[in-house]
């Protein structure tokens, strides 16, 4: 997968190579991930620029932690062929405020928290949906869950009910 990272209103810090991780990781829990023809567009940006899109593309004005706009459907994802031009899987806005915000409260770094809403948000655009049922939920987490854990990161679900 090829990413293209634009980073803006953040901290200075190696965005760049958290989101290459992170992808890796998310490719190995969920191969369709892992095609060389795709390509996501990762923008690190404010709550101000977030909230904008999310205004406009989900009629929710309010900010957000990470945004997902897939490109391809699932299926089309699953019988994209190796060989072949490049193929825009679809485009991720992470907030930096709400990120850090959220961080802070769970006591976690900013780069983990970032890492774990990249994968998120990777897995959004592979089609999975954690608002369509519990189980889609679970799945959705248990996915993360290992990804995170292949960057060595913790499991962010582990101290709830």
């Amino acid at each position: 997968m090829e990413l293209d990272i634009e980073t803006e209103d953040w901290p200075a810090g190696d965005w760049e190579e958290l989101g290459a991780r992170a992808a890796n990781a998310a490719a190995q829990v969920a191969p369709e991930l892992g095609n060389d023809r795709l390509g996501v567009s990762l923008l690190f940006t404010s709550d101000a620029a977030v909230q904008g899109l999310n205004c406009e593309w989900r009629g929710k004005d309010k900010p957000t932690n990470v945004l997902s706009f897939p490109m391809l459907e699932r299926a089309d994802l699953l019988e994209l062929a190796q060989d072949g031009p490049p193929e825009l899987l679809g485009d991720i806005a992470l907030s930096h405020e709400t990120c850090a915000r959220e961080a802070a409260e769970k006591g976690l770094s900013l780069a983990d928290h970032a890492a774990h809403l990249i994968v998120h948000g990777l897995l959004h655009l592979a089609g999975h949906d954690h608002e369509t049922g519990e189980a889609d939920a679970a799945a959705m987490e248990a996915l993360e869950i290992k990804a995170l854990a292949i960057m060595g990161i913790a499991d962010p679900y582990g101290d709830q009910d």
